[in-house]
């Protein structure tokens, strides 16, 4: 029987189930001490802003952002889509790349929801927006087009992190324009770590942006969004309209916050691990792209894809296998676990008969669909 104040049952048995689990840095556990965090919070209701723990994670995030205020949100997609609500009326648009979260992969619920007209363009190599490109999009203020009113960038973009200097060039060309500037940020301090920065030092070229905390950060579940007071005053009704108001919460924004104290320097460790794992695959044969951060992207041969997820699935590593399968480090596989997917690889390789059967299903599957 476990004692009072001890984590429960089911956290040690997930934790000694030894899946090395590649395919996002969304699959981490929290960690003991987080649940332990979690189980000593303090709460209140937080929809009548009373509880302590909530607020103090606002504060926090606010603080370290160096905005006005802070709110917090169940999910990221659910940050992202109040972000945009809150800064577009109906009718109005904003400046996106094609492959970024808040366009692509967020069920389309800006324009759903809120007939917010997406306006993408194809991001540079480096996940950047080039400034030229945006302004040949911005609508003329002509009644046939709907009205540009945002320009939303990501940070980090597929692993890569925005050059600092592209972000200050952003912000004054926004101010120019006469556009917000709104940051995805689901995995900035990952850029925040990589760049040997501060959040604030990041967060002084956006009016606003979200933090995911159920990512690299190890939190279950939670994010954030920065900005004004009287923006997040707007973004804290658009929460309650989309479901999003919760009540005794801090016993998930103590995660979070333990999760902003604790587990942001450790990040430096996945990306250290990212990169031996790139240099290793490379050195038995395997083509990586760049590696920034916690994330590679390598090809498989397309008679070698389904084979290869059947052969890791067999060997207890789950990958997002396919062309391009992304694979992602983070707290739950640190260099053991990525040895031993190293192993694996290597005798698949010495296995692998050319010409194995590819189904449709292998060469559909998405590297990014699962954040």
């Amino acid at each position: 029987m476990l004692q009072a104040g001890s984590p429960p049952a089911w956290h040690f048995a997930a934790q000694e189930h030894n899946v090395i689990d590649l395919r996002s840095d969304t699959v981490t556990r929290p960690s003991a001490a987080m649940l332990q965090a979690m189980m000593a919070a303090e709460t209140g209701d937080d929809v009548y802003r009373d509880d302590p723990t909530v607020n103090a994670l606002e504060a926090e995030a606010a603080r370290l952002s160096g905005k006005a205020a802070a709110l917090f949100l169940p999910t990221g997609t659910q940050a992202n889509l109040v972000a945009l609500l809150s800064h577009c009326q109906r009718g109005e648009e904003y400046i996106v790349g094609q492959q970024a979260h808040n366009y692509k992969y967020e069920a389309g619920g800006a324009a759903v929801l809120g007939s917010i007209q997406p306006q993408p363009i194809l991001a540079a190599a480096d996940g950047s927006l080039p400034l030229d490109v945006v302004a040949d999009f911005i609508k003329p203020d002509d009644i046939h087009f709907a009205p540009t009113r945002l320009l939303s960038l990501e940070n980090t973009h597929h692993g890569k992190v925005l050059p600092a200097g592209y972000l200050e060039q952003a912000w004054h060309f926004t101010r120019k324009h006469k556009l917000a500037l709104h940051i995805d940020g689901a995995r900035i301090f990952n850029a925040v770590v990589a760049q040997q920065t501060t959040l604030e030092n990041l967060a002084r070229y956006c009016d606003t942006l979200t933090i995911c905390l159920s990512k690299g950060l190890g939190a279950p579940v939670g994010s954030l969004l920065c900005g004004d007071t009287d923006y997040i005053e707007r973004a804290r009704r658009w929460r309650k309209m989309t479901g999003g108001g919760m009540r005794q919460a801090g016993v998930l924004a103590a995660a979070g916050l333990y999760a902003l104290q604790h587990n942001v320097a450790r990040l430096q460790t996945d990306h250290e691990n990212a990169a031996w794992l790139g240099e290793a695959l490379q050195k038995i044969g395997i083509e990586v792209t760049e590696q920034q951060t916690n994330m590679l992207f390598v090809r498989v041969p397309a008679d070698q894809v389904d084979a290869l997820g059947q052969w890791m699935r067999s060997h207890d590593v789950l990958m997002s296998v396919g062309p391009v399968t992304r694979i992602v480090t983070h707290l739950d596989a640190e260099r053991p676990a990525l040895e031993k997917v190293l192993s694996h690889w290597r005798a698949f390789l010495a296995q692998h008969r050319p010409g194995a059967p590819v189904t449709p299903s292998s060469l559909a599957a998405s590297p990014y669909a699962s954040r």
